[in-house]
């Protein structure tokens, strides 16, 4: 299902008229290995799906470069050392490899057309995708889970294959519009956030919202929403703690993962 990418590489910062940026710094050596923790613990959740979906980051400090993982890993292999650095137009800044050529030509159109989005998980994690394939609106505001999502979503309705080409990438870039959270139906979801640790706190409850709202459809009854003034209150208070919630989420998967599963930082 994966399909590779042919990347222009960027000339050896050690040859003639070399131009490259630093990119060594501790801000974006943090930002590496965030993002790999990140990876590491969503393998163990089961939201990847083999070696097809990706994250990325804009690079801290350089705001036309993303982090993104190399095509041919599953999520389980990536280290913070693994991941590589393209530019928008196709470039890869550092690394070894190349990205996936779906991850290159969506990511790189996310985050061109909207840099407040800074960080883009994609995944088909099995929940999400599954209410994204269903008749209607995917998400049901009907547990408090869901209402951290309420106002924040858009639906991506129009599957148009492989993102293969930045035209695809566009208008799914599009689609997405100024929503945290789309739903892309067929597909499976993109969650965008300002940061690395509301990416995953967003992308981790999501699922589990999704998750448990297919548990309630699976009973046969229907599924009540919550009222729409007392969702908007509901998700106006989420938001208020989400960032500071987000932080610690963050660190508590990587205190786990430094106990357990520490190669992701090398």
């Amino acid at each position: 299902m994966a399909h590779a990418f042919s990347p222009r590489r960027a000339p050896d910062a050690s040859g003639p008229g070399a131009n490259r940026p630093d990119l060594a710094s501790p801000e974006i050596r943090a930002a590496r290995e965030d993002l790999a923790a990140c990876f590491r613990m969503a393998a163990r959740l089961g939201f990847e799906e083999g070696i097809c979906n990706h994250f990325s980051a804009l690079v801290p400090g350089h705001e036309d470069l993303f982090l993104v993982n190399p095509y041919g890993y599953a999520f389980r292999e990536i280290t913070a050392s693994s991941l590589l650095i393209c530019d928008f137009d196709g470039a890869v800044i550092e690394g070894e490899g190349a990205p996936e050529a779906t991850a290159f030509h969506i990511h790189a159109r996310l985050h061109a057309a909207r840099p407040s989005a800074r960080v883009a998980f994609h995944t088909h994690m099995p929940y999400a995708t599954a209410l994204s394939m269903t008749e209607g609106e995917p998400l049901i505001f009907a547990g408090q889970t869901a209402l951290k999502f309420y106002g924040r979503t858009a639906v991506d309705r129009d599957y148009n294959g492989l993102a293969l080409d930045a035209a695809e990438g566009d208008r799914i870039a599009a689609a997405a519009g100024e929503a945290d959270i789309v739903f892309m139906k067929h597909h499976g979801v993109m969650v965008l956030a300002p940061t690395i640790a509301e990416a995953w706190d967003d992308l981790y409850y999501l699922e589990r919202a999704c998750e448990v709202q297919t548990l309630a459809l699976s009973t046969g009854r229907e599924v009540r929403p919550v009222a729409p003034e007392i969702a908007a209150e509901a998700a106006r208070q989420m938001r208020e703690g989400d960032a500071e919630s987000a932080r610690l989420h963050l660190l508590s998967l990587r205190r786990t993962l430094d106990a357990e599963e520490p190669g992701y930082r090398d």
